[in-house]
């Protein structure tokens, strides 16, 4: 979108956030994760636990390690706002150049955000898609069909809209509002990015079973509800988000 220089990965400033709801199993690996792969990758960084207003000892544990770790910081909804306030949270706690997002279940490897930053020099979003994705069959057919009528709706050629492993700049969340609460966030902020003329790149991650807790995102309440405010975003993001004469199509997959 810009022609300023990107800095090397070593001089990225970024915010790597994670949403938690009720992942006490999870919450310190992942947190680990993070900060074993951005001590390697970059100087200038800062970890932020989102509890979702957790019913567990997620809070507990994520406060704990915002104690232990200076770059690490937890922050709590409460009560919870489900998955898009989750992440809109995130999206506002961010405070360098950079924001990387990724689900607080470890079922993506952190040492790949690396593949993600070698790309910062030709895109201004990543978004990883899965590879191999470890769902049951049902969840792949729903992310399959959401994803294909996601980017008919939106002109997209997203090949993994929901995947949870993507960098922004930060300046585009001062230039948007979030609205969606729920499963239609990755797509409302994606199509809004590609309305402003943000170009996007895409590149495979490796996806993991998850190993503790339970998945809350594919009840078929969220799902209805996706499809039913669907429509309803397209004609809000129509009529307040201007098609910059500078926009292209998102980047073909590489």
């Amino acid at each position: 979108m810009t022609d300023e220089a990107t800095p090397t990965p070593k001089d990225v400033s970024i915010s790597v956030f994670f949403p938690c709801y009720n992942e006490e199993a999870n919450v310190e690996r992942t947190t680990r994760a993070a900060l074993k792969a951005c001590r390697r990758l970059v100087r200038d960084f800062e970890i932020i636990i989102v509890n979702d207003g957790s019913k567990d000892r997620t809070g507990e544990i994520a406060d704990r390690l915002a104690a232990e770790h200076d770059h690490v910081r937890a922050v709590h909804n409460d009560p919870n706002l489900g998955y898009g306030g989750a992440l809109q949270r995130g999206f506002r706690e961010a405070r360098k150049d950079w924001v990387f997002y990724t689900d607080g279940d470890g079922q993506f490897d952190f040492e790949e955000i690396e593949l993600l930053l070698a790309m910062l020099d030709e895109y201004d979003i990543i978004s990883g898609f899965r590879l191999n994705r470890r769902d049951s069959m049902l969840r792949k057919i729903n992310a399959f069909c959401w994803g294909v009528l996601v980017n008919r709706v939106f002109g997209m050629r997203i090949r993994d809209v929901d995947g949870a492993f993507k960098i922004f700049p930060r300046r585009l969340f001062d230039e948007i509002e979030m609205w969606s609460m729920g499963a239609l966030i990755d797509a409302e902020i994606l199509a809004k990015a590609t309305r402003l003329g943000y170009r996007i790149g895409q590149v495979g991650v490796h996806h993991y079973a998850r190993t503790a807790g339970t998945q809350t995102g594919a009840n078929l309440r969220v799902i209805f509800r996706a499809f039913r405010e669907l429509f309803r975003l397209r004609r809000r993001i129509i009529q307040s988000t201007p098609l910059r004469s500078s926009a292209t199509p998102t980047a073909p997959t590489p």
